[in-house]
């Protein structure tokens, strides 16, 4: 407890003295995922919609996937981005790899099956008659499928949330593909790895309340806006 105690002293002191350091820190942190998650929502969302609206022979498979995808570790995201980064891989000459861009890649990789899969659950989650009592109505089949989103948003926006909860928290593929190069692409939770390995527990601690404070405002900022502006009750 004591340990916790001096982490959270710690942490208010490198807020309160504007350490230079670790707002770079938090502030690629922030790039970093929050671009993740943009990329797997442009991808997933309509991967998600398009898996719930359609109807195929293999729709099983595909929903399988994306089931498998979601609980996809990290560190082998992590191996294939790398093998594929790489100086003598099939995107080497990109020269990405050590950099921000990759940790985005491997990110939004991990995130676009949550997001996707959450989407899917989230529109099949609506009665399938409503569907056709909006097309009974008049509606076009893309309106019907409009309306079906906006009675799916909160669905919708708890993908996004998830999506953006994995990312932020995750390190095994951060650490592949980004290095944990000071000044780079070293952001909270490599950072968190970097001081336990050292021994500085106490700035571990401090690194992942600052972590902690950063992921928690942005998840209430989303939270607010899942529920269109109005505050929970």
């Amino acid at each position: 407890m004591d340990m916790i105690g001096q982490g959270v002293i710690s942490a208010y002191q490198l807020l309160a003295s504007a350490d230079s350091e670790i707002f770079e820190v938090a502030l690629l942190t922030l790039k970093v995922s929050l671009s993740a998650t943009a990329i797997s929502v442009l991808f997933g969302v309509p991967f998600g919609l398009w898996l719930a609206f359609r109807d195929f022979g293999s729709k099983h498979i595909f929903s399988s996937l994306v089931n498998f995808g979601m609980g996809l570790p990290p560190v082998v995201v992590g191996l294939v981005v790398s093998l594929l980064l790489w100086r003598y891989g099939p995107l080497g000459g990109l020269g990405l790899m050590y950099t921000p861009a990759a940790m985005v890649i491997a990110q939004a990789v991990i995130a676009m099956p949550i997001v996707a899969g959450l989407t899917f659950a989230a529109i099949l989650s609506i009665t399938p008659k409503f569907r056709w009592q909006l097309l009974s109505l008049g509606a076009t089949p893309l309106q019907a499928c409009w309306l079906l989103v906006k009675e799916a948003r909160l669905g919708l926006m708890a993908a996004v949330i998830a999506g953006f909860g994995r990312v932020v928290s995750e390190v095994g593929a951060s650490m592949m593909v980004g290095g944990n190069i000071k000044g780079q692409t070293r952001v909270l939770t490599t950072a968190t790895v970097m001081e336990v390995g050292k021994g500085n527990y106490d700035m571990a601690m401090a690194i992942s309340f600052i972590l902690l404070v950063a992921a928690y405002s942005i998840v209430v900022l989303l939270t607010y806006l899942q529920h269109g502006g109005k505050s929970v009750r």
